[in-house]
């Protein structure tokens, strides 16, 4: 089985979907791994790595994927008109891709990938069950995310995050404020927690609370019927009403004025980011405040967040609104992605056929499944194809 490892083309990503310790391990199943030239070389993975990993490095992108029948990716692959070089044309019948294929927010991938006769699996629609956890690249990726908001935070912020007493004075404690406490909202209270802040939160969904304080955090937020209702069987926010959100905006409006800096990590899978933080709110916040907006992929917490951007407001709030927050700690973020791609091939490996194995029973296989056979098969777009 001839698995190929491309170089990601898409603007500003860093990452990798295979390590040279991946590499080793997917050989160890009996698979010839062929990397593109260049591939893990933003994460900081050479092409030597790799060979001296029992890998071979192919030229360019259509030399990798001669012959393959495994194709590893971070990002979709690119399409006609999306970049220097039309990936989908290269991709051989029968190839089953992985990766972070982006499947509901551009349903029309799924029709494309039936069309070139390519199963595809979009890892971003892990169900979110104990079983799975090992594969879980949302929460891996998030995990890291929620670490490097606070970090680039930390660097944009010109006091401190602890309360730092000396012979001149004492300077008080930074006030951090963290929007949503998924998986990487829960970091980012661990981590300027760890630095010294006072950390407070808030999160629509009924069990983040005691998640909250248990990480030492207050809780701030609205509470009502509707809330307690407020997330999916997979442990997903769920939309909730306009009027919802109005209320929880007062509340969360009137102690954002107090903060030093906000992380915004709030996402509701599949659509638009909730805008969370209105142009009011960041007009009363102190000048010097910070407004880190990991959602910025999706449009942003932040009304004025500019994805891809920092910006800072008239009266001089930095509203940090970078896209691909995983990438922007490439080498960690590539070596977890690797290693849950590897789990998935493990687990559905045929040992005896020396290929994956993918029932369509499986829970695993029915989440992740866009197509297969030429067919689109994932239930949300299956009746749009």
């Amino acid at each position: 089985m001839r698995v190929a490892v491309l170089r990601e083309r898409r603007g500003g990503e860093t990452r990798v979907a295979a390590t040279p310790e991946t590499a080793k391990k997917l050989a160890a199943l009996g698979c010839q791994v062929v990397v593109e030239a260049g591939a893990g070389s933003a994460a900081g993975f050479p092409d030597a790595a790799y060979v001296e990993a029992g890998a071979e490095i192919a030229p360019d992108a259509a030399a990798a994927l001669a012959g393959a029948g495994i194709l590893l990716k971070v990002r979709a692959p690119m399409a006609a008109g999306e970049g220097e070089v039309d990936e989908l044309s290269l991709i051989p019948r029968g190839v089953l891709l992985i990766g972070l294929l982006e499947a509901l927010t551009h349903p029309e991938r799924a029709a494309a990938y039936a069309a070139a006769g390519i199963d595809a699996c979009a890892m971003e629609l892990l169900p979110r069950t104990t079983r799975a956890q090992s594969m879980d690249v949302l929460s891996s990726q998030a995990n890291l995310a929620g670490y490097r908001a606070v970090i680039e935070a930390a660097g944009a912020f010109d006091k401190a995050f602890p309360m730092l007493m000396t012979a001149a004075g004492t300077i008080p404690a930074a006030n951090v404020f963290v929007l949503g406490a998924g998986v990487a909202g829960l970091q980012a209270i661990a981590t300027a927690r760890r630095l010294g802040a006072r950390v407070s939160a808030t999160d629509v969904r009924p069990a983040a609370k005691e998640e909250i304080k248990s990480l030492g955090a207050t809780f701030v937020g609205y509470e009502d019927e509707e809330s307690r209702q407020a997330q999916t069987a997979g442990g997903y926010a769920k939309q909730l009403s306009a009027a919802f959100y109005a209320k929880q905006a007062e509340v969360v409006g009137a102690h954002i004025v107090k903060q030093d800096i906000v992380i915004c990590t709030a996402l509701v899978q599949g659509r638009k980011a909730p805008t969370l933080v209105t142009a009011e709110m960041v007009a009363g916040m102190k000048p010097g405040s910070v407004i880190v907006d990991i959602a910025a992929d999706a449009g942003g917490n932040c009304a004025l967040t500019r994805p891809g951007e920092m910006t800072v407001t008239d009266n001089g709030v930095k509203i940090l609104g970078y896209t691909n927050w995983p990438g922007r700690i490439a080498h960690a973020a590539s070596s977890l992605y690797a290693r849950n791609l590897l789990t998935f091939l493990s687990t559905f490996w045929d040992k005896a056929a020396g290929r994956p194995s993918l029932p369509p029973e499986d829970d695993i296989i029915q989440g992740v499944s866009l197509t297969r056979g030429g067919a689109v098969v994932h239930p949300q777009l299956a009746a749009k194809a």
